[in-house]
């Protein structure tokens, strides 16, 4: 589908899946495109050859809701939301999977998972104590290890992360970043792969439940840029959307008043320099060429939750049933 609009922003559209499934995480493998949606389904599109493969991963019968996805060199790594939570390592090649991790706490929730390397990766789940759930593999994915709150910054009452798009975690090289939601929207740092933590304060609207950060991404270690909003009025277009020109420690609200509202993904598309910006929700997809000072829509859609980059003008978007490749013609 070729589509063209008033600014005459030219795309192309192909849904590459299309069937009755919930996806939020998505994550680019050389030409494969993984996914993890609801009722325990994982699959992958293959862009170049057409392939697509699915497969469901039950654990005592339980049909899990995934919004978390990671990988190394061989394993893809995929986390449900709710209680008990499990991790699994699924096999590239094989798509055989065994589960890794299990929380049972009844408070469990996590919302996102990443790697630093091959050896070493992160996921984040909602208090269950006074600090975020933080999870650390040193090993590749075969085991992971829970943080103690004794060595985490302290989250204030209501202050948790959002699984919108398994977009709260942003690495480069031995940074990250983790954002949270809800009474207090605030980034957490770690210069040196998860051993030792500071939190920075945000003017993205928060006090609410449904308010705060609910994605990020980092171009390199100085520029990064965050969005959400408030989920309960997702037209409200202030206080949505920062930018932080020197890793995160002070950040800048951009475009008030203007573009989007409430967004659940936001995504650096070049890699090779930060051409434009893409951003995902209810005001469809809309991307900006000056670091979100303006937006531009580039597709009329609301019902797709998660973006990610392919190459320097493609990328794929997940959301309610269906996976679509968009290519940007004249960006």
């Amino acid at each position: 589908m070729y589509i063209e609009d008033s600014h005459n922003i030219s795309i192309q559209v192909d849904t590459v899946l299309n069937e009755e499934i919930s996806i939020r995480a998505l994550l680019v493998d050389g030409d494969r495109i993984w996914y993890a949606g609801d009722k325990s389904r994982v699959g992958f599109y293959d862009s170049k050859t057409g392939l697509k493969k699915q497969i469901q991963i039950y654990n005592d019968s339980l049909k899990h809701e995934f919004r978390s996805i990671a990988q190394n060199e061989s394993f893809i790594f995929v986390a449900n939301i709710g209680s008990p939570a499990y991790f699994y390592k699924i096999d590239k090649s094989y798509l055989t999977f065994t589960n890794v991790y299990t929380d049972y706490n009844e408070k469990t929730f996590y919302d996102s998972m990443n790697f630093w390397n091959d050896k070493e990766g992160i996921a984040v789940g909602d208090p269950t104590e006074d600090c975020l759930s933080l999870v650390i593999t040193r090993n590749g994915g075969e085991s992971w290890s829970k943080i103690s709150c004794d060595f985490l910054p302290k989250t204030f009452q209501g202050e948790a992360a959002f699984a919108a798009s398994n977009t709260n975690i942003s690495i480069f090289k031995d940074k990250c970043w983790i954002v949270s939601g809800g009474k207090k929207s605030r980034v957490f740092f770690s210069s040196d792969k998860g051993k030792v933590w500071q939190v920075f304060e945000t003017p993205i609207i928060q006090g609410k439940g449904m308010t705060g950060i609910f994605s990020s991404d980092f171009y390199n270690d100085k520029i990064g840029f965050v969005v959400g909003g408030d989920y309960e009025n997702q037209l409200q277009n202030f206080k949505n959307k920062a930018i932080t020109l020197d890793g995160g420690k002070n950040w800048s609200l951009v475009s008030d008043y203007e573009g989007f509202g409430y967004a659940s993904c936001i995504q650096f598309v070049s890699f090779k320099k930060p051409k434009y910006l893409v951003s995902v929700g209810v005001s469809g997809i809309q991307y900006s060429k000056d670091f979100g000072k303006t937006w531009r829509k580039a597709l009329e859609d609301n019902d797709l939750y998660t973006i990610k980059t392919f190459d320097e003008r493609t990328f794929f978007s997940a959301g309610k049933n269906k996976i679509i490749k968009i290519k940007l013609l004249n960006p």
